[in-house]
């Protein structure tokens, strides 16, 4: 794939991947998907669904978890509250661009672009909340939201980025 069709792709499930409505019941019917998703693969992850007053309404921490997963989940959450969208559309339109985050005003002791952060914006509200994975390869943890997020939404057609 291109650089051009990741960034299509990400931006598709962007869109395709809304919410009528987000509840904190919400959140632990999905924070439960997306562990299940990563134990279903094989691998121990950090979760963590935030909503945007910061307030953490779902968090798993998995065996080989630690905090420096805390820190990562962190950074990435204040990048998707900022930018409003995911921390793997972000990197990739970075990488295309050759910029880095500096050069978009955001400081790399507060932001990260690594894969594993992705908004929960509902319909015709927008951006309420932060979907966090931690503890893989950033295209891991972004493909493990993806699938549990389709799942959840009940979208079978979602399509999917392969490693840069």
């Amino acid at each position: 794939m291109t650089i051009e069709e990741v960034i299509t792709v990400l931006a598709m499930q962007e869109e395709i991947l809304q919410f009528g409505h987000f509840t904190n019941e919400d959140a632990w019917a999905l924070g439960n998907l997306i562990v299940a998703e990563a134990r279903k693969r094989g691998l121990d992850t950090a979760v963590e669904i935030r909503l945007n007053n910061g307030y953490t309404v779902f968090k798993y921490a998995g065996n080989s978890t630690n905090l420096n997963n805390e820190a990562w989940m962190d950074k990435m959450y204040a990048t998707v509250r900022r930018v409003e969208k995911s921390t793997m559309l972000l990197y990739s339109e970075l990488k295309k661009s050759e910029e880095t985050l500096e050069d978009i005003g955001l400081d790399t002791r507060e932001y990260s672009y690594m894969g594993g952060g992705f908004p929960i914006r509902v319909e015709e509200v927008g951006v309420i909340g932060v979907i966090l994975v931690s503890n893989q390869n950033h295209f891991v943890n972004h493909d493990i939201i993806i699938r549990a997020v389709s799942r959840y939404l009940h979208v079978d057609e979602v399509p999917r980025i392969r490693a840069l």
